[in-house]
């Protein structure tokens, strides 16, 4: 890397300090394939669409794929579509061995009016960066990540689900290729960009889930990863949501990892918590994700004048809040579900149940919003969706 690495600190600070750099990117990003020379190869054995109830989540992969790859002489060249297939990779490759691995998730939407929009990837490119610096990576700019998704979506329209609700979700990833077995960073990469159509989280109507908190296990401690997208984060996290599931619960409350006394994430997502007229959130601090989707939560309570603060919540204070019939809400935010509103906590042999383990106001007036800027059909007056062009590419 041609800079030092950046503390876990550091990088949280970063990331939460986006809004403006969000708009400066918006205004700055290519919209047409103009700037990069991309070979496209079509599959001449083209899959058959799946119907779209049998979407599920992640189950199908659409005819194609972006990929490039790094090497220290080249720099990042030869960016193609190409049809979807197998890897090449060496058995000794990195990230086989030391795990360098990261990736994003986000989505295509297609709209109510037949536009096709991205969301936020200015946000989801910026912390892929921060990922890759931390796993000592090399990461493409921001106009090799964004026309990867673009033409990834422009060749593969078809698989653009048109339901409500449904979307093509977009899998960038990023590995050490590189075959050797001395523990050091890689110097050979490989960028690629999958696509699944995927239906929606609850189907027609939001629903509540039951979340088990984790006391025996941990997500992530400080000076560690849980800030990135790596791999490694989300095997770790496996045999807790198994167990939970195991119990009849649908994922796990995550807490610190030293004490287990402060609340972080809950599953895959970030959480938020209503206490009386407040809404509350754990902060960035290096062992929390900074999800794309909890920054637009943020922005839109304070849009509307809703209370929401940023600081540690300890267990006990939820708990309390409970006993004392102040917490009105629990739910999680995230690119799959969007948001997911938490109808009980499973706290050791007693359940603890959220708002009579119905959908609580704020949650679905989220839920909606950010679907209807999602899906076109209210103005996007913050700028996060990027609308992709259909005409014809070279």
């Amino acid at each position: 890397m041609d800079s030092e690495i950046a503390t876990p600190e550091q990088i949280a600070e970063q990331l939460a300090e986006h809004t403006a750099e969000d708009k400066m990117a918006k205004d700055s990003k290519p919209t047409k394939s103009n700037k990069l020379e991309i070979a496209v190869e079509t599959t001449k054995h083209p899959k058959s669409l799946p119907a779209n109830e049998s979407y599920g989540f992640g189950k199908f992969f659409s005819d194609h794929m972006f990929i490039t790859e790094y090497s220290e002489v080249l720099g990042w060249h030869a960016p193609r579509i190409q049809p979807y297939q197998s890897l090449r990779l060496d058995p000794g490759a990195a990230v086989l061995h030391y795990g360098q691995a990261i990736f994003e998730g986000m989505k295509a939407f297609r709209g109510d009016d037949g536009k096709i929009r991205l969301f936020r990837p200015e946000a989801n490119h910026r912390r892929m960066v921060a990922s890759a610096d931390r796993l000592c990576m090399k990461m493409v700019d921001f106009d090799i990540f964004v026309e990867s998704l673009v033409r990834l979506v422009q060749t593969d329209i078809n698989w653009v689900p048109t339901k409500p609700g449904t979307a093509l979700y977009l899998r960038p990833t990023l590995i050490g290729s590189e075959a050797f077995l001395g523990v050091r960073p890689a110097e050979a990469f490989i960028y690629y960009v999958i696509a699944s159509p995927v239906g929606g989280y609850y189907g027609d109507n939001i629903e509540t889930v039951k979340i088990w908190i984790e006391r025996k296990y941990s997500r992530a401690a400080p000076g560690g990863i849980g800030m990135t997208k790596a791999g490694g984060n989300y095997a770790a996290s496996l045999i807790a949501a198994t167990e939970a599931k195991k119990r009849g619960f649908a994922q796990v409350l995550w807490l610190d990892s030293s004490e287990k006394r402060f609340v972080e994430e809950v599953g895959t997502m970030n959480v938020f918590f209503r206490i009386g007229d407040e809404v509350i959130t754990p902060p960035l601090g290096g062992t929390i994700l900074p999800g794309v989707t909890r920054d637009c939560v943020i922005q839109l309570m304070k849009a509307r004048g809703t209370p929401v603060i940023e600081r540690p919540i300890g267990l006990d204070e939820v708990i309390d809040a409970h006993i004392r019939g102040d917490l009105k809400e629990v739910f999680g935010s995230g690119t799959a579900a969007s948001i997911s509103p938490v109808g009980a906590l499973g706290h050791g042999d007693e359940l603890i149940t959220i708002n009579g383990g119905k959908v609580g106001q704020i949650s679905a007036e989220l839920y909606k919003t950010l679907n209807d800027i999602q899906y076109g059909r209210i103005p996007d007056e913050f700028g996060w969706t990027m609308e992709i062009p259909l005409g014809a590419q070279k």
